[in-house]
Parts: structure tokens; sequence; C-alpha cells
């Protein structure tokens, strides 16, 4: 039995509306740590303190997105995922609104922390929403493309952060995400046609905990491949800059360089998975994805060690390792989505969580070894990369004959 099915049914075009909505408040509570960054450097001067206790404003949204991300996944269990979303829309918006008000660091460090436990709603509930929509080829669309968009907010919101922090201070950033959030909450609450009643639980459905979640090797086959793929790049990405600066005598022009072609290929890519899957199947897309990724992580390192080591040459090599996780990204998480039978939730928050926490201890791990440069970066993320084919391969698939997927009771495809 499939626990997402809609209450009722709805058109392609509510579908895509609904779809929209989900995205947009998702993007918009992701922004949550981009949008601040660039007033983060004044607040020392601003609440009359240090930087080590400003950094907290940012490590307490980290902290509090963790435990949200376990904290929704569990109530999604046991409450509606609109309810939820909604929730969490309105609570984020609240919790920054109040954050704007604050005039010393302690208290927004704590607004911070629910504010990140707030957010996490979104990205653990959007998934499971979006799969309830479409069919699965469609949700593989649909994900790729909110991939794709978020993918863009960790260069544009510093950019608006920074606009809103030269001409409004810095309270305008909690200002204006408070606002919208609330805006898209209360409009989603009071138009139910907005965002359709879709994926109610179902208790007899769910996955008994974590636990089981963690024991079903099937999920654990295309969640902890995916978070690992995940976590190479990102810990590539975080690890660069320096790299980048202090051993290959670059500018951090260099790392814009590398990182928009990145993300260009991961948008294309990411948005050509559906059609990739509709014409040789899920598996084959995902594994494709897999060994795509490692060849870019093994290029990179191939150049570490015989390259002129040119920051330059990054733009011209990056993007292979972008292009398989866009490849598999979509595909990859409605599989794990799909292998948890009507947990989608806890699902999508055990998922990012791995995600979470491979990419902070790969970047702490790394972080010692960047006086050795490139060559230390690379091989480290061809470890990390190298696990998600062998749990690829040696891991069980799910069997989804035609008779048994799952699909929502009127499938869309976007």
């Amino acid at each position: 039995m499939h626990d997402t099915a809609p209450e009722h049914s709805i058109s392609h075009r509510q579908a895509i509306f609904a779809c929209a909505t989900i995205i947009g408040g998702t993007v918009l509570l992701l922004s949550g740590i981009d949008l601040v960054l660039p007033s983060v450097p004044a607040m020392p001067t601003i609440f009359g303190t240090d930087i080590a206790t400003v950094q907290l404003v940012l490590a307490a949204y980290v902290a509090g997105s963790g435990a949200g991300l376990l904290l929704f996944g569990m109530l999604a269990a046991h409450y509606g995922r609109r309810r939820l979303f909604i929730a969490s829309l309105t609570a984020f918006g609240l919790f920054s609104l109040m954050a704007a008000f604050v005039d010393s660091i302690w208290p927004l460090i704590g607004l911070r922390l629910l504010q990140g436990a707030a957010a996490s709603g979104a990205a653990v509930l959007a998934p499971g929403l979006i799969r309830a929509l479409f069919s699965e080829i469609g949700a593989m669309r649909a994900i790729g493309a909110m991939g794709s968009i978020e993918a863009l907010v960790p260069g544009l919101a510093p950019i608006a952060g920074a606009w809103l922090y030269q001409h409004y201070d810095w309270q305008a950033s909690f200002t204006v995400t408070g606002t919208l959030a609330v805006a898209v909450g209360l409009v989603a609450l009071l138009v139910p046609s907005l965002l359709p009643s879709v994926g109610r639980k179902k208790h007899k459905d769910v996955a008994h905990g974590y636990r089981r979640l963690m024991a079903n090797r099937v999920y654990i086959r295309y969640a902890l491949s995916h978070a690992l793929v995940l976590a190479g790049l990102l810990t590539f990405v975080f690890t660069a800059p320096a790299v980048i600066i202090e051993t290959m005598g670059g500018t951090i022009d260099d790392f814009i360089v590398m990182q928009f072609t990145g993300v260009c290929m991961f948008i294309v890519s990411a948005n050509s998975a559906g059609s990739f899957v509709k014409r040789f199947g899920a598996e084959a897309v995902i594994m494709a994805g897999t060994v795509i990724a490692l060849l870019g992580a093994l290029l990179l390192f191939g150049y570490a060690l015989f390259g002129p080591n040119d920051p330059g040459h990054l733009m011209y090599l990056f993007w292979l390792l972008n292009t398989g996780l866009g490849v598999r990204g979509g595909p990859g998480f409605v599989r794990a989505l799909a292998a948890a039978h009507g947990d989608d939730d806890r699902a999508s928050a055990l998922l990012l969580l791995a995600v979470m926490a491979l990419s902070a201890a790969c970047t702490a791990l790394v972080a010692p070894f960047i006086p050795q440069g490139l060559p230390a970066l690379t091989i480290a993320v061809v470890a990390i990369i190298l696990p998600a084919l062998v749990i690829m391969l040696v891991l069980p698939r799910l069997h989804m004959p035609a008779e048994q997927t799952p699909q929502p009771a009127n499938p869309q495809e976007p």
C-alpha cells in the first residue's frame, strides 16, 4: 500500500503549482545561512563581542538543522506532511523576525538554533510531498529541478545578503526571510489549492523508527551511496579555496569560476536525469552517475599528481564530478525513499543527516593536510566516493515491477 497518495485527485496544473510552492519554500529556508554570511564579519562590532562567539551564529544554525532533521522525520509519522510543511515555514519565519529585534549576541545564537531546527522541516518533507504529486520519473525530474535551484543558493544568496546589509543593516536578511516565510506559510494554509493535502501518513504503513530503516540494506544502498558522492563533492568545495590560495598560487576568483562551471553542469545533468531514466531505467542511470562521479574524482587526482598545478585548469576538471552527482541525484534520492516502504520522511531525514555528518567529518579530517595541496585533497575525495560504487555493486537493489511500482492516485509527469 502506498502511503503518499493524495486525499483527492489533483490536476497536472495543481501538481506543478504545488511543486513550485514546495520548492520555493524549501529554497527560502535553505538561504538561512548564506543570506546572513555577509553581515557576520560586522557582528563583533555590532554586539560588542569577539569573532569566535559570532561564529556560533552559524554553528547554532547547523546544529539546529541536524536536530530538526531527526525531529521532523519522527513527527511526520504522526501528522500530515502538508500541515508540518506549513508549520516549518511559519516557525522559521517567526524565529527570523524575532532575531531581527535582538540587541545582544546570545539571544541571537539561541534563535538561530531554533531557526535551523525549523528550517530542516522543509528539507525532510519536500521529497515525500513531491513524490506524492508525480509518477516516479516525474518525481525524479522534480527533485532534480529542486536540486538545480538549490545549487544556485550558495552563489546568489550571499550577493543578496550583501546588498541587504549594505542598504538596510544586518537585520534586513532576517526581516526579509521571516516575512516571506510567514507569508508563504499563511497563504498555503488559507488557500488549500495552493498546496493540496498530499502525503498524509497512515500509521500502519510507517516503518518502525530509524533503527529499522538503518537495517534496511536496500535503503542503505541508495541513501549511503548518495551521501558519499555528495559528501565527496562538498569536501572538495569546502576545502578547495584554501588549497587554491595557499598551495596553487591562485585567488578566490579561480574558485568562483570553477564552482560556477560545476554548478552549471550539475543543473544540466540533474534536469536531464529524468529523460535518461525514461530511456535506460533508474538503476542504469544511478550506476552511471556513480561511475561518472568516481571518474571525475580520479581525473582530479591524476591532474594533482601529474598536472602543472594551475588553479585555472580546475574549471575544466571539476565539472565531471558535478555531472555524476546530477545524473544520479534525483533518481537515487527517489529510489532511497521508495526503498523505505512508506517511511519517506524518516528516510529523507536520515539521508540528509548522513550528508551533513559525512561532509563535516571529511572536511575536518582533510583540513590538516591542506599544506600538501591538491594531491591530498583529491585522494581524500576518491577515498570518499569509491565506497559508493562498492555499495552499489554489493548491496541489493530495489525491485519494482510495473504492477507494484508506488504511484500516487493520479500520477503526473512534469
